[in-house]
């Protein structure tokens, strides 16, 4: 029984963590790690936990109701959990047991000092640290002391905070098990926690260190400041020693307390810097074993590194592997695409197929490395300057780490740095029918691919996708196209230089961009106005859509009074812009069509806040106040100094914007219609192997490669195993935020603004549309929740064409992420609504309700009282 319940650390290694918990699973395996001394000890088993706490029925039942209980009903899961605690810890150990730890005791000593620290199933692992959920107890004296301080433990399994924290990361009480470890005290004159990469930046490179005089209590507790040295390359690079007022340390007869350090020693280091740059190498050598940077908790004895605990940080963002050695710098795809969100293997290995650029993967998202043209002079300044279009931020973080000198190697240039970033005129005449033409190319490149796909399955489908795919990219990489999205960007860039050059005008392209012909996605806004119509008159559609929560409503729909006119609009709706979803550049997200009930919220605002018409009247209003703003701007340019050769080349420049900045929604469009052609056949896949029980549900195939899925179908067979890991992996991945920039160190860089014209407590961003207004906040961060009132401003972390269907109902836009030039600014422009993006986490910072003011013109955003 003895080998059941008890086990010596030496004798465990990382994989069990289902029999020694996480820690002991992680302090077996680095007991095993040559030069690493862990104190020694033993591990009571979870057989041990679960064997004594089947003696108890009426824990069953307490569990069970904690389990039901309403995550936001404190006060239930606070009563319920207490009750448990008592339970766990009244319960007497069964005496096969008991004997098994005296035993275990004994052979170690007796007489020695023991902790005692909580080790759970779920905690210590890469994908959530638990740390600090369970309870550990340090100079436990005694057999009998032991005994009761494990009780102790098991019952910390259900502290408020545990079963909390169990909650919001979804993990069920119950598969959650505890393993005590018992393990020789250790006192020493020093102790700390060593990270051995950066916490705050992300950098592998660097480790810092924590320490302060004593027991390493008095640091978790904050009851002192720790001194802290930062170490690169073998080298403490900077140190701040802190004022060490108190310390904790044993009491001769059992538990610690505090005591206070003489004033002469309280500055005095905790290590020396040949310490600390020891401790870092001996970290080095647990990070390779356990292959993931550390968090490693030690202890100073005699000049003498002790190693207590290791878990794995995992709050850093993962980095692109490279078979090189050289460093490297990445730029988020996410921002730029205005989906930052991570996103299935199916999803990333598709979007790379039909990328124009190799992207690399980290943390379930895309990047492009841009260290080459980053090296050259010539191209690294179109980069900064294309990028600082987009986005200031990342041009910032960028400029920032060029800044340092030491990150970037300097190339020559080996050619032109690319087209100029603004202001050079287009090789194509202000031509309508151009525009007509390209829409025309997509349309029949997408009936083309409808058509040649429906043959196709099996091993043949994926053949034919492959050769797809390269027409995808020769669509989007048409020269003609390019020259359109090109001029109508540069011809906005000369109104706003130019028109505030000449009359002091800011963003005046904004008013000159009012309902601009031929742009899809707001026209997706407005269409959706249309369906609202034809609802309206109906009050029972309008009371059956309100209850609607599965998305088979369509056909129950089509019964009721109104019904059949109101489900032939969506329909409608959908069969143009049904391939629309948010975060549509992850092919796995259900898109309109597989999800229609999505768009039930954003029908019924339509049907709440606007008249008949709004359509209509809304398009017509920003023409005219178009039309207004270029009569005005002509004339006053008249009036200046040269005034009518200024006049006459606005005149043709706003021909020019207005003649084809609607078409920059157009690829993208084309882009996702063809994605939805080649998912729909896809899924048809998906459901054979299903059928043919080679997967147990269809979406499980979002967690493969486009290969992996090929050799699937081609071979019957599919590793279930991976597909557990790759799910596991991407609800780790989701909880991570991405960084604008990263290298190739892990250093996350995310750039600031640096500006000093914005009132105090403002919140910052990039200006993108026009204009200053007022209203209540809605903090939105999925769609199908949005709720809104006629007045209310979109606060939200990414705005991708999906979300224009909600920009007619609103007074204003707050988004975390974007661009001058990406979708939700060119539509907030197009709509007349101010707009402020790239606010850093405006989604945390403005709370749900609040009175805000947003400054289109000026870039930022005030929150009233």
């Amino acid at each position: 029984m003895t080998e059941r319940y008890v086990l010596d650390l030496r004798e465990i290694d990382r994989t069990q963590v289902e029999v020694a918990g996480g820690k002991g699973a992680h302090l077996g395996a680095l007991s095993r790690i040559e030069g690493v001394r862990v104190p020694e000890g033993f591990c009571l088993t979870t057989d041990a936990f679960r064997r004594t706490m089947a003696g108890v029925p009426s824990l069953d039942e307490a569990l069970d109701r904690l389990s039901h209980a309403d995550p936001d009903d404190s006060e239930t899961i606070r009563t319920l959990s207490a009750r448990i605690r008592r339970t766990v810890e009244e319960t007497a150990l069964p005496d096969d047991i008991a004997a098994s730890l005296t035993g275990a005791i004994a052979r170690l000593g007796e007489d020695t000092a023991w902790a005692v620290r909580s080790s759970a199933t779920a905690e210590d692992l890469p994908t959530a640290s638990f740390a600090g959920q369970q309870d550990t107890y340090l100079n436990v004296m005694g057999t009998a002391s032991v005994l009761r301080h494990i009780s102790r433990c098991w019952a910390s399994l259900f502290t408020e905070r545990a079963v909390t924290y169990r909650r919001r990361n979804g993990i069920d009480h119950r598969t959650v098990h505890m393993a005590v470890v018992v393990q020789r005290m250790v006192f020493p004159q020093a102790s700390g926690i060593l990270f051995t990469a950066d916490p705050v930046t992300g950098n592998r490179r660097v480790a810092t260190v924590d320490a302060g005089f004593g027991l390493g209590e008095a640091l978790v507790s904050g009851l002192v400041n720790p001194d802290t040295f930062t170490v690169r390359d073998g080298e403490v690079v900077a140190r701040t020693i802190a004022a060490k007022q108190r310390a904790v340390h044993a009491l001769p007869g059992g538990g610690t307390h505090q005591v206070r350090i003489d004033a002469p020693h309280q500055e005095q280091p905790a290590l020396t810097d040949a310490q600390a740059v020891r401790l870092v190498r001996l970290g080095r050598r647990i990070e390779a074993h356990f292959g993931h940077p550390q968090d490693i908790e030690w202890c100073l004895v005699d000049d003498d590194f002790r190693i207590v605990q290791s878990r794995p940080i995992t709050t850093l963002f993962p980095v692109p592997e490279t078979d090189d050695r050289e460093n490297h710098v990445y730029v988020s795809v996410g921002h730029q695409q205005m989906m930052t969100d991570a996103m299935k293997p199916l999803g990333l290995s598709m979007w790379r197929l039909t990328a124009m650029a190799p992207m690399h993967e980290a943390g379930g998202r895309l990047f492009v490395d841009v260290t080459r043209r980053l090296a050259a002079p010539a191209s690294r300044a179109a980069l900064l300057e294309i990028m600082g279009r987009g986005d200031p931020l990342v041009r910032d973080a960028l400029e920032t780490l060029l800044e340092r000198g030491d990150f970037v190697p300097s190339l020559p240039d080996t050619g032109p740095g690319g087209p100029p970033p603004g202001g050079a005129a287009t090789p194509i005449e202000t031509d309508p029918a151009v525009v007509t033409e390209l829409i025309e190319r997509s349309r029949a490149s997408v009936a083309a691919l409808k058509r040649e796909i429906r043959t196709k399955s099996g091993p043949a489908l994926f053949a034919f996708l492959l050769e797809a795919f390269e027409e995808h990219k020769r669509v989007l990489a048409d020269p003609l196209s390019m020259q359109v999205i090109m001029a109508g960007m540069e011809a906005t860039w000369w109104l706003n230089d130019q028109l505030e050059e000449w009359l002091g005008e800011k963003n005046a392209a904004d008013t000159l961009t009012l309902s601009a012909p031929g742009n899809i996605t707001s026209q997706m806004g407005l269409e959706l106005l249309d369906v609202a119509d034809v609802i309206r008159p109906h009050p029972q559609v309008v009371a059956f859509l309100q209850g609607v929560e599965n998305d088979d409503f369509l056909d129950e729909l089509a019964k009721l009074p109104g019904g059949g006119e109101a489900r032939d609009a969506i329909e409608t709706y959908l069969d143009r812009y049904g391939m629309r979803c948010a975060g549509e550049i992850d092919i796995t997200r259900p898109r309109w069509r597989e999800s229609p009930a999505t768009l039930v919220p954003a029908i019924l605002d339509n049907v709440r806040n606007f008249r008949p018409g709004a359509a209509r009247r809304r398009f017509e209003q920003g023409r005219q106040e178009a039309l207004r703003k270029e009569q005005d701007v002509l004339e006053r340019l008249r009036a200046l100094p040269d005034g009518d050769r200024k006049a006459d080349e606005t005149k043709r420049m706003i021909d020019r914007v207005r003649t084809f900045i609607g078409y920059r929604e157009y690829p993208k469009y084309g882009i996702i219609s063809r994605y939805f052609v080649y998912k729909q056949a896809l899924m048809e896949e998906a459901d054979r192997l299903v059928r043919a029980g080679v997967l147990a549900e269809r979406e499980d195939v979002f967690h493969l490669t486009f290969q992996e899925f090929h050799d699937a179908v081609r071979s019957g067979r599919v590793d279930a195993g991976i597909i557990r890991q790759r799910k596991d992996a991407f609800r780790t991945y989701r909880t991570l935020t991405p960084p604008r920039v990263l290298t190739s160190d892990g250093e996350a860089l995310n750039g600031a603004y640096r500006r000093e014209d914005v009132p105090a407590g403002a919140l910052v961003g990039l200006a993108v549309s026009a204009g200053t207004v007022e209203g209540r906040a809605r903090v939105v961060l999925d769609m199908a929740q949005a709720d809104l009132e006629a007045g209310d401003i979109l606060v939200t972390a990414y705005t991708d064409p999906s979300w224009s269907p909600l920009f007619v109902g609103i007074a204003g836009l707050i988004t975390e992420v974007g661009g001058l030039m990406t979708h939700g600014a060119v539509i907030a422009r197009e709509y007349g609504l101010p707009a402020v993006v790239g606010v850093d986490g405006a989604t945390r910072l403005i709370r749900d309700g609040q009175r805000i003011r947003v400054h289109g013109g000026d870039g930022y955003v005030e929150i009233l009282p």
